[in-house]
């Protein structure tokens, strides 16, 4: 279990952040890069061509030593909306009219936009999974898997409760039926231990300001080597081989760089946040994934015992994720707790008709006492 870690962030005492979901606070080794990468902007002269191409290698090497898959195949993209529309861009050509997109009910809308378009396009019909009453989201999906089934589209669990999704058995279901396999790890990846290696997916996709612990504007793609010659949503010459000879540009070469690189989003070899993603990569391989998980499953469970007990609603432990969960509120309870602890500088978040409590190894048991004492006290008086 990895001791408690806020002296890495930068977060007052008399704040306790739940809301790593939402978006998580960024280490102060990344703010300490990103002003090194601001400052060497001011001074572009001492930069080298190399330099446009450089910290999204290490992005591309840190990611496979984390998470599995080859260096190849990861794309540095903005977000996770930009990936599916990437996705989308290169699925649709394979989708006519009878095929179908499954996705699950009250999924997170970057998940969902670029399929409708694409179900627009191609004539294919969208299959929405609703949502199942015993929370076991996992068996729902497999059971609405057919042969018309030509995209399945999900989480790595549901963004609102933190109910944890199958990804291993969905992704042999999914080879059964011949099924293309896209998920979106937003929520779970940098948090919840997860192999691409084991997980087999054609596409993955993670924001990462969440459990990455990136900057804003750099997120992650992942595509498995049969979909490496797909057409990219955009074209840019940082994507070309040579881009490098920035003398021979005038001639731009037709030819994509190897792996997934035609899939990163333009500039972003030249931007000035990617040592922050580097920085953040560097301590979550330090860490540990499945370290961390252990780390927060204790903090989660210590909450989730205690306000089940004043009537709360949670999912059993076995469909709950580690690193952040939902709960419903008693029915008798009609105030707005979200708002009432913000009031006491306690930040967590609803999603839905779900609370969402998700914190990361800078909660200190201070942080819990206050969270518990004070949503007791609401509740009971």
């Amino acid at each position: 279990m990895i001791q408690n870690q806020r002296y890495l962030f930068d977060i007052p005492n008399e704040i306790a952040y739940f809301n790593s979901a939402a978006i998580a606070p960024q280490l102060k080794e990344s703010k300490a890069r990103i002003i090194s990468g601001t400052d060497l902007k001011c001074q572009p002269w001492k930069r080298t061509a190399m330099s446009f191409f450089e910290d999204a290698e290490t992005v591309r090497q840190l990611s496979a030593k984390a998470f599995g898959g080859d260096a190849d195949g990861y794309a540095i993209i903005p977000s996770a909306s930009y990936g599916f529309s990437t996705i989308s861009r290169a699925i649709e050509p394979d989708l006519k009219k009878g095929d179908s997109i499954l996705m699950i009910a009250e999924e997170f809308p970057s998940n969902v936009l670029p399929w409708k378009r694409a179900a627009k396009e191609s004539g294919a019909t969208i299959i929405t999974v609703p949502t199942p009453e015993n929370g076991d989201w996992t068996q729902a999906i497999i059971d609405n898997i057919n042969k018309s089934v030509r995209v399945v589209s999900i989480s790595s669990c549901h963004w609102t409760n933190g109910t944890k999704i199958d990804l291993v058995a969905i992704g042999k279901v999914c080879r059964e039926f011949n099924c293309l396999y896209a998920i979106d790890v937003s929520q779970s990846l940098g948090a919840m231990p997860l192999s691409i290696d084991e997980v087999k997916p054609d596409f993955l996709v993670a924001a990462g300001c969440k459990w990455l612990l990136f900057p804003y504007g750099v997120s992650l793609l992942y595509v498995a080597e049969q979909w490496r010659d797909s057409r990219p949503l955009e074209e840019t010459w940082l994507a070309r081989e040579n881009a490098e000879d920035l003398v021979g540009l005038v001639n731009c070469s037709e030819q994509y760089m190897a792996g997934s690189r035609r899939f990163d989003v333009g500039e972003k070899c030249a931007s000035t946040i990617l040592p922050g993603a580097i920085a953040a990569l560097e301590q979550l391989n330090k860490w540990g994934v499945s370290e961390i998980a252990e780390s927060l499953s204790v903090i989660n469970n210590k909450i989730g015992l205690h306000i089940e007990q004043l009537g709360f609603q949670l999912f059993e432990e076995s469909l709950r994720c580690p690193h952040m969960f939902g709960a419903k509120l008693p029915k008798q309870y009609k105030g707005n707790l979200v708002r009432e602890l913000e009031l006491k500088k306690i930040y967590i978040s609803q999603r839905g008709n779900s609370l969402r409590f998700s914190p990361h190894l800078y909660i200190d048991e201070n942080d819990v006492n206050r969270l518990l004492s004070s949503i007791s006290e609401l509740l009971l008086n």
